[in-house]
């Protein structure tokens, strides 16, 4: 039951974190997620070049959307990998 996964996982120690494969160290959640930001900032600086025409205002957008993305999909993964659900 998914309740019971979420109590159950509470009650880990931070060894079984060490010991645990399935899952990930915050270090390799930063690296995805600069990677991923990399591609997502790419196509936006596309879309916002098509639909302004013009290039620097479509890197300021994409600067601005690198950084807010980046940190909430850090926080994202982390609260992911702390449920037990489906792993």
């Amino acid at each position: 039951m998914l309740t019971d996964q979420f109590v159950i996982s509470k009650e880990r120690s931070r060894n079984d974190y060490k010991r645990d494969r399935s899952s990930e160290h915050p270090k390799r959640s930063i690296a995805k997620s600069i990677s991923w930001r990399v591609i997502g900032t790419l196509d936006t600086i596309i879309i916002s070049w098509i639909i302004t025409g013009t290039l620097t205002l479509a890197f300021s957008i994409g600067l601005v959307e690198l950084v807010t993305k980046m940190v909430l999909y850090f926080f994202h993964e982390r609260i992911w990998n702390s449920i037990s659900w489906g792993k």
